[in-house]
């Protein structure tokens, strides 16, 4: 349970907010790590084994891909409706119970035997990891020192990727050896131990004042945001980009154990450690875009996003790998940019605004990361990297749109 502010006036040093290398800083810095591993451990565990699943349900690769999509469009339900609750509960409280329960639904997850119900399951799952998603920024920005509020947010996305990663790579490996089920049985009872330790170390709120949101209010809110021309481009950009990312990474592992590759699993699991460049590609646009403004620096991304796309076309193993890095950094250097300006551009509601630019971001991802592959089944790799060409040309031109708006403001 939380604590109320006054019981720390008792020591002033106490009702300080957490400073760097603080003995609450390195646990808050510990535990959101944690966190931001275990949601994007579980969100995306399903993406390197969907031609196992496919395999045992007898599903094509397309709705196999609903294990991951269902995860993500739950996702973006959740944020959706925590949207007007998140700032009326305790903050600890929600992010515990989001990855208590995650984890035993991703272990359930190992003993469903109907592949709709194994969809719901997911989709769930989704919703609950949410909870996470939602106050953790918040968190962080009510509990941390501002001077070192930068590096806390780092540590958190940076367990983000960590977990996306890891937990791909980690998945990917295990079920070509032990199966899909154990594999899924394992990451989940790994991250309901982090979740405990999680629960056991992570500082209650001192900061957190819970506030009634008014529900119209929010709607009004929103309704204004999805009127403005600059706010709707970025929410598109975000859509489209996230989903061309889940769904290349959702195929390229199928593509690269047919032939003319016929990788083995072991090797095929390593290409989600392409994820550094996307590290790599957040922080350095990061820095450049404190000194420079971040519409005239988004197209930079956006168009190497296409080369890269391009560069995965012929078969050709070394140009696929050097394509997916560059799209690989380029998506993460292009979300970065995004997101910052959707912050910025608010002059108010600013959460609300990151909201609906969230949920823009997991419902591209769930539409179009299913949608491709219906073309990948029928039409093959060519097609299917054409039309990630499609949706990316078209995120490229908004983006273009972008530095004109804002050149004129």
């Amino acid at each position: 349970m939380e604590r109320s502010d006054n019981e720390f006036l008792v020591h002033n040093e106490s009702v300080e907010k957490a400073k760097k290398y603080s003995k609450r800083f390195n646990r808050i810095e510990f535990c959101i790590f944690l966190s931001g591993l275990c949601v994007f451990a579980q969100l995306y565990i399903f993406q390197p084994m969907l031609s196992l699943v496919g395999g045992e349900f007898i599903v094509s690769p397309a709705k196999s891909s609903w294990t991951v999509s269902s995860s993500t469009m739950g996702m973006a339900i959740g944020l959706f409706f925590l949207a007007f609750k998140a700032d009326s509960i305790s903050r600890k409280n929600v992010m515990v119970i989001s990855l208590i329960i995650s984890s035993l639904l991703t272990v359930l997850s190992g003993f469903v035997f109907n592949f709709s119900l194994l969809i719901i399951l997911n989709l769930i799952k989704g919703i609950v990891l949410a909870g996470v998603s939602s106050v953790a920024l918040a968190y962080l920005s009510e509990e941390v020192d501002i001077k070192t509020l930068g590096f806390a947010i780092s540590m958190y996305l940076s367990g983000n990727t960590t977990g996306g990663m890891c937990g791909r790579v980690i998945a990917g490996l295990l079920s070509g050896w032990i199966g899909w089920r154990d594999t899924v049985v394992i990451m989940g009872l790994i991250t309901l131990i982090l979740g405990i330790l999680f629960a056991i170390l992570f500082p209650d709120s001192r900061f957190f004042n819970p506030k009634n949101t008014s529900v119209n209010e929010k709607l009004k809110l929103m309704k204004s945001f999805l009127n403005d021309r600059m706010m709707i481009r970025l929410y598109l950009v975000a859509g489209l980009l996230m989903g061309s990312f889940i769904a290349l990474y959702n195929y390229l592992g199928i593509h690269l154990e047919r032939p003319p590759f016929s990788l083995p699993h072991y090797l095929i699991a390593f290409i989600f450690l392409m994820y550094v460049t996307g590290v790599i590609g957040s922080i350095t646009i990061g820095k450049w875009s404190d000194a420079h403004p971040p519409y005239k620096l988004i197209r930079i991304p956006g168009s190497l996003i296409i080369v890269g796309l391009l560069l995965m076309l012929p078969n050709n193993l070394v140009f696929i790998i050097i394509g997916l890095g560059l799209f690989t950094f380029s998506f993460f250097a292009t979300h970065t940019l995004a997101s910052r300006m959707v912050s910025q551009h608010a002059k108010e509601g600013k959460s609300t605004a990151t909201s609906i630019y969230w949920l823009f971001y997991y419902v591209g991802s769930s539409i179009i990361g299913t949608g491709t592959g219906i073309i990948y089944a029928q039409k093959g790799w060519d097609y299917f990297v054409f039309t990630l060409l499609g949706l990316t040309v078209v995120s490229f031109l908004l983006s273009i749109k972008l530095i004109k708006k804002s050149a004129t403001h």
